[in-house]
């Protein structure tokens, strides 16, 4: 049977984010793929004009539709915006047997907030302990675990074991906010600190990039991968994805969801 993965998120109008970019990234890795609109949003390349979220209502029938029915191998939440909306997701989660990834969004690359300050703790608090893994960029993680913010690469084995203990299986925390050198991000599940670094390719058009990231992890981790599998794949989808980034639009331009081969 065909793997199921689920996004939980918000909606980009201009297709580079949110539950556009992961249905995207689940079709090229041969994932079928579902999705719960969190959050409408108004947005292009030039930024996020308007932020609509849905009510816990439309949120819950959502999910009930899919996991009562077709049901999902691993889920992926992305733009939650609100301690409500976090609150009715993780009680629609718990119970589920899916692979669980949390990617806690909260700037987006135009610098316009997509998690209400508020919401915070609640996504600590109610999502983490139920995450197969969570993968925030170094500011989030920062955040999340309550550390000054860095952007050095010294600091991420710190940031990545304080954020363990909030309760996720695994960590993947993503370095491409890095100051200077190689895109390294770390996966750390209790023990062994796994450590993938890539050339940082010189691009401005990066919309999208940690919702893809986490949209491919999710779809192998649906396939049946290991985490250390799973990880190595999404990183070589999103090189390549950023490896072709697409110039259109005036400001921010999505990466290539097309460009990556899969190698079975």
């Amino acid at each position: 049977m065909i793997a199921r993965a689920l996004t939980i998120a918000g909606s980009d109008s201009g297709g580079g984010a949110g539950i556009q970019a992961d249905l995207k990234t689940f079709h090229q890795l041969r994932a079928y793929g579902m999705s719960v609109i969190t959050v409408l949003t108004a947005q292009n390349t030039l930024g996020v004009h308007g932020v609509y979220p849905q009510t816990t209502a439309c949120i819950e029938a959502q999910m009930h539709a899919v996991l009562s029915d077709i049901g999902a191998d691993a889920i992926k939440t992305g733009m939650l915006y609100s301690a409500e909306i976090i609150d009715c997701v993780a009680r629609g989660l718990r119970g589920t047997d899916a692979r669980l990834v949390i990617d806690p969004v909260m700037i987006a690359k135009g610098g316009t907030a997509l998690l209400q300050d508020e919401a915070v703790e609640a996504l600590r608090s109610l999502l983490l302990p139920l995450a197969t893994v969570v993968m925030p960029n170094l500011p989030e993680a920062c955040r999340l675990a309550g550390l000054p913010l860095t952007d050095r690469v010294e600091d991420m084995e710190a940031v990545a074991r304080a954020l363990h203990k909030l309760g996720p299986q695994y960590v993947l925390l993503k370095g491409g906010h890095l100051c200077e050198g190689d895109a390294i991000d770390l996966l750390y599940g209790g023990r062994e600190m796994l450590r993938l670094a890539s050339p940082r390719i010189a691009t401005w058009h990066t919309h999208g990039t940690g919702c893809t990231l986490s949209a491919a992890l999710t779809a192998e981790l649906a396939k049946g991968r290991s985490m250390q599998q799973a990880f190595a794949t999404a990183k070589a989808f999103i090189d390549a994805a950023i490896g072709e980034a697409l110039a259109i639009g005036g400001g921010i331009g999505p990466t290539h969801h097309g460009a990556y081969q899969l190698i079975d």
